[in-house]
């Protein structure tokens, strides 16, 4: 093919944000009610095109987590997840999408964005299950992010970013749980977290206004990686369970 006869194809880039919290111990992801076609009154990720040509994927990313859910990206762990350029996957024309996972503890309820009518938390296994459909290809891009999530608990502290600045195991835990889908035993997760040095450090005890032992408090260590890791375990099988 000749330069003469080649034209750069007409893309449009834009960017989406896989927003994970804990709410009520379960994991949730932040989706916004579309209120413009496509799709409108769908359920969606919140996102949107680039301002203008110049404009950093990463200064979209937080723009729209700023319009979206009024959150400041600073006090966020935010990563690039991957790229979404499946030609048929917005009837608007060729449409790339960028995506990012967002991490945050205790997210507020969110403020719809100027093309969302209405934004909620949903659970995320609701998506992941199927029983909650979403706006083009957001339900494949849910579970990839949600999928990094469970990857990085293992060989991560990524953990650490559901929970506030200081944190007690038992809320760690939690995270693991939610994140994972399954239930840990107590004692062994406790084991498992302090063979890991510098993964927690300890943040004094917790202030009680009742009776009993206060709770030991940590903080975010210094460590990037997990060694050993925290091995997911298997998910229970409900056909053995009802045996």
């Amino acid at each position: 093919m000749s330069d003469e006869s080649w034209s750069p194809p007409a893309v449009l880039l834009a960017v989406d944000l896989v927003i994970l919290t804990l709410r009520d111990s379960r994991l949730s992801v932040l989706l916004v009610e579309r209120g413009i076609e496509p799709h409108q009154g769908d359920p969606a990720l919140p996102g949107g095109f680039l301002q203008h040509s110049c404009e950093d994927l990463r200064a979209a990313a937080i723009r729209e987590l700023s319009e979206e859910s009024a959150l400041d990206a600073s006090r966020l762990h935010l990563e690039q997840l991957g790229t979404y350029g499946t030609p048929d996957r917005d009837p608007r024309g060729r449409v790339v999408s960028v995506a990012y996972l967002v991490i945050a503890p205790a997210l507020p309820e969110p403020i719809a964005g100027t093309d969302a009518a209405d934004a909620s938390w949903a659970p995320a296994e609701e998506i992941l299950s199927g029983a909650r459909r979403l706006a083009f290809d957001h339900e494949e891009i849910v579970t990839d992010g949600v999928e990094r999530a469970r990857n990085k608990l293992e060989h991560s502290p990524l953990a650490t970013a559901f929970c506030d600045r200081t944190f007690t195991i038992s809320q760690l835990q939690q995270v693991y749980e939610a994140v994972w889908g399954v239930e840990l035993d107590p004692r062994n997760f406790y084991r498992k977290v302090q063979a890991v040095p510098g993964f927690i450090v300890s943040a004094g005890t917790e202030r009680r206004s009742t009776r009993g032992r206060p709770a030991r408090l940590f903080r975010a260590g210094s460590r990037t990686t997990l060694h050993p890791p925290l091995v997911r375990p298997d998910p229970p099988n409900p056909e053995e369970e009802e045996r």
